[in-house]
């Protein structure tokens, strides 16, 4: 299955893992990679030594190419930056920040630059400047999201840019890849589904409750003040959405929500915590390796494609 993403990071599957913040390690990461996707370590939460120790950990369980995920937003991201170069991994993802003075710096050391952009405007911006690809994310994801469904990011975005767009938010299965690639995207990330994983890090609480959601469980927190994040429906959902719906001041919202990620994802509370995913929860339903993730995402894909050559006046 080749694109230009393929072509570009020297991968068999047009497949991405999301770098999920407190889950993605160098062991999800080579696991997905070696399964012929492209893995990603989260840089999100963790220091430069962690960053460094997961892509050392990764290159020791896989010699294909993985990335890493760094949050521009983080104090010390010039830290975890010389990290990753001095390291040489294949490619970074980079997301909430402006990335384009880290270009230069990730061209030195022979990365591939692809940001993460909510809007076409800044699509244009980060191409004309030199980005190698570029991730579109829809409200559809897990964990901080934008205001444009995915469907809307590709209809509008991908016409505009000649660099691989790799589309995210609400990506689950082997329709969705067809669906993606033939809106020209050149690839699919995902985050949710890996969350599944046998070799996800994730608290097996985390794992049993996504399996046991329903299709209606996910909800967005923080929408009103700006800094919406999707997640699975709980007690802190809950408490979080009254609190909003009586305009609670943003630093009682801000105090409620800090470390509920870290809660869930780590110590497995998963009621008081965050529970960060997607909406496309049904398709979580029992917890196997990446590779098998991933065989069966591009067999149903092969799958589509084979039926609709064979349907009559498809078109």
């Amino acid at each position: 299955m080749s694109t230009k993403l393929t072509t570009m990071l020297n991968i068999k599957y047009p497949i991405i893992q999301g770098g999920m913040a407190w889950v993605s390690d160098g062991k999800l990461a080579a696991a997905v990679s070696e399964a012929g996707g492209a893995g990603i370590i989260a840089a999100g939460g963790r220091n430069a030594q962690w960053v460094g120790e997961q892509i050392r950990l990764a290159k020791t369980l896989t010699k294909k190419p993985f990335g890493v995920n760094v949050q521009l937003m983080a104090v010390d991201k010039e830290e975890i930056m010389n990290v990753v170069c001095q390291e040489k991994v294949a490619f970074v993802t980079l997301g909430a920040g402006n990335p384009i003075p880290f270009f230069s710096q990730l061209d030195q050391a022979g990365i591939k630059k692809i940001p993460v952009v909510p809007n076409v405007k800044l699509a244009k911006r980060v191409q004309e400047k030199g980005a190698d690809a570029i991730v579109i994310e829809g409200m559809e994801a897990g964990g901080h999201i934008g205001v444009l469904t995915t469907m809307a990011l590709m209809t509008q975005v991908i016409p505009e840019i000649d660099i691989p767009v790799i589309a995210a938010g609400g990506f689950a299965d082997g329709r969705g890849l067809v669906a993606a690639l033939s809106m020209g995207a050149s690839g699919i990330q995902m985050g949710t589904r890996f969350l599944v994983a046998e070799e996800c890090a994730v608290h097996a609480n985390v794992k049993q409750k996504l399996i046991s959601a329903s299709d209606t469980d996910s909800v967005v927190t923080g929408l009103l003040s700006g800094h919406a994040v999707r997640g699975v429906k709980n007690k802190f959902t809950e408490r979080f959405l009254e609190l909003e719906r009586q305009h609670a001041p943003e630093a009682e919202l801000a105090a409620l929500a800090t470390g509920t990620n870290r809660l869930a994802a780590i110590d497995g509370d998963v009621e008081n915590g965050m529970v960060q995913a997607g909406q496309s929860l049904l398709p979580l339903t029992k917890i196997e390796p990446a590779k098998v993730i991933i065989e069966h995402i591009i067999e149903e894909a092969r799958l589509v494609v084979a039926a609709l050559a064979k349907t009559p006046n498809v078109l």
